[in-house]
């Protein structure tokens, strides 16, 4: 992408702009009344409108406008905010994404109908507007008309304006289009042909606008530049509206001209308001550069390179006896760590993000399957890697419409079970050490433990004699192509979706746990590294290879002497302050045939509520880890979920903690099963 081309700017400002309408509208469906939200909805249509006119999207700005002018009915109080606006300007949001985004694949025929329906709904309010105001004129004993003001605008674009893509025509013709205008151009400060600059603006307008809108409409012609340029809007004079027949029009008196004058008296020129000026000094205060993404991965691929270099040099720095080295070697050490973190942190990206697009998904789908559904958001400000954000919308996706569709159950089924009609579904997140926990919980039906099990047997994944724990047995929903439901819909029925949500999860390196109460609900855990990029580890050795366990996973160190390791042989348990933890011998599981030292240690690493040990030959230390992917050829590893390259050039593999507990934990029922 070309940082540099305004249409790539304007569809990166559309972007934001379109998740904001889309925000609003929902916000607005729940409090129909809320002006602040009208103000917000219309703006951000006023925004993309003119800004898509102003660089060439003119499809866009005439779809738009329509919209827009919808929502001013709106924030006039002459049409109401209804359901039925808001799902059609949900769409209409929806069209005008695809004409900005991809442009070539709009269809023509959608936007027409978004249309037509918006006409529909504005005709009736149109129509009644006009005969309460026929009504109120009507009554009126002395026929007073509507007025109208003459405004004196003075607008000096600021020097660059042209040259970021500002046209000053546009402007005086969307001034135009509020009532009658004459537009005078002051040339006083244009210097002559051999100095003048094309890119720069010279030019000062005044222009006498008589409309009978109010200033707030004149000051929303300015909002793209109002910071920047000089705007000065004093009223004139009152003009009257042309009367109805036989209505006399009484001059203006001076009580008319103070109402009138009142918003912004002649004697000094129309500013912003105090609000205003906060909200500007706020903006500046927090202003932020837009960068893009793969600038982002390509600084934390040089971090990365980094890191391993100085891991490089505090090996040499170990075997030298040069303090100066050593000294040297701890300050870039530091800053390495240091540039690290601050790297790391301008990933880091508030889930928020992620979170705002359920709100649709929600929305659509309750209206789709006829259910009431209230989504309740929380840790919204928890920061975790854009690259694990940027893969989690379709797990997430999927396990929403489960919870919808499977979950939650009809409105009179929920009064005949005593539940209140409108189900309840919570999406939060919050970090748990170096992980983040997203959770999605619902009070539905709960999941059918039985139809599950029956399903499972049908279909040869367990034995019909099997005992299983509900998280052993929930487990087989992740299958690909387990399904429990009777008939197949648009929504679900094929047994696509869970097994992409297990899949992604743990390509994020992150578990999945799932909990049901019958007739309670049912929840669903996703546990998550909060990066992918450089994780601290702990270097192990066993035999004559190099491994990394990812630091967030280990619980503790301890010994296993070879009495003890004799003690265990064939039981593999190690008794931890009364507790009995089964462990796995790397040795073998690796086949390492260089013979054991007399002292092991046992690494105790843990995967949500289960723990494993770990026995290794020596515990080296820690080890700042940047992860890289194991090829094609190694996908089917289920041990290892990376690699690293160590200060001496050489590789270690990373250790699937998630994969090494549940292989500890099946060894452990196993024995369980025999004994």
């Amino acid at each position: 992408m070309n940082i540099s081309d305004p249409k790539e700017i304007f569809r990166q400002e559309a972007q934001d702009l379109l998740a904001l309408l889309e925000t609003t509208l929902l916000d607005l469906e729940r409090a129909p009344g809320d002006g602040a939200l009208i103000d917000t909805a219309f703006r951000a249509l006023h925004t993309i409108k003119g800004s898509g006119s102003m660089f060439g999207f003119e499809v866009v700005a005439g779809f738009t406008h329509h919209v827009e002018t919808a929502f001013d009915k709106v924030r006039q109080g002459t049409l109401a905010p209804n359901r039925e606006l808001i799902a059609v300007a949900l769409r209409a949001r929806d069209h005008m994404r695809i004409l900005i985004e991809e442009p070539e694949a709009a269809d023509s025929a959608a936007g027409d109908a978004v249309l037509d329906d918006l006409r529909r709904i504005i005709a009736p309010a149109g129509a009644g507007a006009a005969t309460v105001a026929t009504t109120v004129v009507a009554a009126a004993p002395s026929g007073a008309p509507e007025v109208a003001a003459t405004w004196r605008i003075r607008m000096k674009l600021p020097a660059d304006a042209m040259a970021n893509g500002t046209n000053p025509l546009l402007i005086l013709d969307e001034l135009r289009s509020l009532g009658a205008a004459t537009v005078t151009a002051v040339t006083d400060a244009v210097p002559g042909l051999a100095d003048i600059d094309p890119s720069v603006c010279h030019v000062t307008w005044e222009v006498d606008l008589t409309t009978s809108e109010p200033l707030s409409t004149i000051e929303d012609v300015f909002m793209f530049i109002r910071d920047e340029m000089t705007l000065e809007i004093s009223p004139l004079e009152v003009a009257a509206a042309t009367p109805s027949e036989g209505a006399t029009v009484p001059a203006p008196g001076p009580a008319a001209s103070a109402k009138i004058a009142a918003p912004a008296p002649a004697t000094a020129p129309s500013t912003a308001t105090p609000d205003a000026r906060r909200d500007a000094a706020a903006a500046r205060a927090n202003s932020s550069v837009r960068v893009p993404a793969e600038r982002l991965d390509e600084l934390m691929e040089r971090v990365g390179e980094l890191v391993i270099t100085q891991s490089r040099l505090r090996q040499i720095s170990v075997a030298s006896s040069d303090p100066s080295v050593k000294a040297v070697a701890e300050e870039i050490e530091r800053l390495v760590l240091e540039l690290r973190d601050t790297t790391m942190g301008i990933r880091m990206v508030p889930i928020g993000s992620l979170f705002g697009r359920f709100r649709r998904v929600v929305h659509d789908l309750s209206r789709d399957l006829g259910k009431q559904v209230e989504l309740i958001m929380q840790g919204e400000e928890t920061e975790l890697d854009k690259t694990v954000i940027e893969q989690l919308n379709d797990p997430l996706v999927h396990m929403i419409r489960n919870a919808i569709d499977h979950g939650l159950e009809d409105p009179q089924e929920r009064l005949a079970a005593g539940k209140s009609h409108s189900g309840r579904m919570v999406l939060s997140a919050e970090h748990a050490g170096t992980e983040v926990l997203i959770r999605l919980s619902d009070d539905g039906r709960g999941l059918d433990r039985d139809r599950i099990r029956e399903r499972a047997v049908q279909r040869g994944l367990i034995a019909a004699d099997a005992v299983l724990s509900d998280a052993e047995l929930f487990q087989v929903l992740f299958l690909p192509g387990f399904s429990t439901a009777a008939t197949v819909t648009s929504m679900s029925g094929r047994g696509v979706g869970m097994d992409v949500v297990k899949r992604t999860i743990e390509g994020l390196r992150g578990s999945i746990d799932l909990a049901s109460t019958a007739g309670q609900g049912t929840r669903v855990t996703l546990r998550l590294p909060l990066t992918l990029a450089i994780i601290d580890g702990l270097l192990v050795r066993v035999g004559n290879g190099r491994y990394v366990v990812p630091l967030n996973a280990v619980e503790e160190c301890v010994e296993l002497s070879s009495e003890e390791d004799a003690r265990s042989r064939g039981l593999s348990f190690l008794n931890i302050r009364g507790d009995l933890v089964p462990f796995l011998r790397l040795r073998e599981l690796f086949a390492a045939k260089v013979p054991a030292d007399r002292y092991q240690k046992v690494v105790v690493v843990s995967s949500g509520d289960l723990k494993v040990g770990l026995v290794v030959d020596q515990v080296i230390g820690d080890h700042q880890t940047v992860i890289k992917s194991l090829s094609k050829l190694h996908a089917d590893i289920q041990m290892f979920s990376g690699a690293t390259i160590l200060g001496d050039g050489a590789v270690a593999l990373i250790l699937d903690v998630a994969q090494l507990v549940g292989f500890g934990q099946a060894q452990e029922e196993r024995l369980k099963a025999v004994g």
